[in-house]
């Protein structure tokens, strides 16, 4: 069995620049966020549940689910979001778990924004959390995301505060500044937190 790492922080903050890093050290990764886009994609059986609940407005042409139409519902109502979540989150878990149960890497990481919330920190053995300082995460969801400045705050006050993770992390990675200082960090973790568990 891999020696499992979940990987969780908050919308903006480049959780997924350290996943491809830890993938670069020979880890396996899953990232939750991709399961969710084949969930919400044409031919899905969740797509249906997805339009009874919020309607046909959040139809794409190609019959998938349009995730910006859905996000603007969602983000603005939390319990929009948690009915959502409840569609999502089992399907999510389940290719998760077939997929740690198929790999032969290593270190295996997944990374999910709700890793804690959702219960998945239960199911590792290592918990990493991304923060960024905030204005650089609104910059980042602004200019990288194309959100609008509105768009942002809404999708940053639908999550708990990134404090709210710490109490839950073995390891903290401060992605404020460039890729290669969290790059540093990251390997700096890995040797001292990975290695000995993957150890002949």
């Amino acid at each position: 069995m891999p020696y499992k790492i979940g990987l969780t922080g908050n919308i903006g903050c480049g959780k997924s620049a350290v996943g491809a890093m830890l993938q670069g050290l020979g880890a396996d990764y899953v990232d939750a966020d991709h399961l969710v886009h084949a969930l919400l994609a044409a031919g899905s059986p969740l797509v249906e549940q997805v339009v009874n609940r919020y309607g046909a407005d959040v139809l794409s042409a190609d019959g998938g689910i349009d995730r910006r139409r859905l996000g603007q519902i969602v983000f603005a109502d939390p319990g929009a979001l948690r009915d959502l979540e409840a569609l999502l989150h089992p399907a999510v878990r389940n290719e998760i778990r077939r997929r740690l149960s198929a790999s032969r890497a290593p270190v295996f990481v997944v990374d999910a924004i709700k890793l804690i919330e959702g219960g998945l920190y239960e199911e590792v053995d290592s918990v990493w959390v991304v923060t960024c300082e905030p204005v650089e995460q609104r910059r980042r969801l602004t200019e990288h995301r194309g959100l609008s400045p509105e768009e942002a705050e809404a999708r940053i006050s639908a999550q708990p505060a990134q404090a709210e993770k710490l109490p839950f992390a073995d390891v903290v990675i401060d992605n404020s500044g460039s890729l290669e200082a969290a790059r540093q960090q990251v390997q700096s973790a890995w040797a001292r937190t990975v290695a000995a568990n993957i150890s002949p």
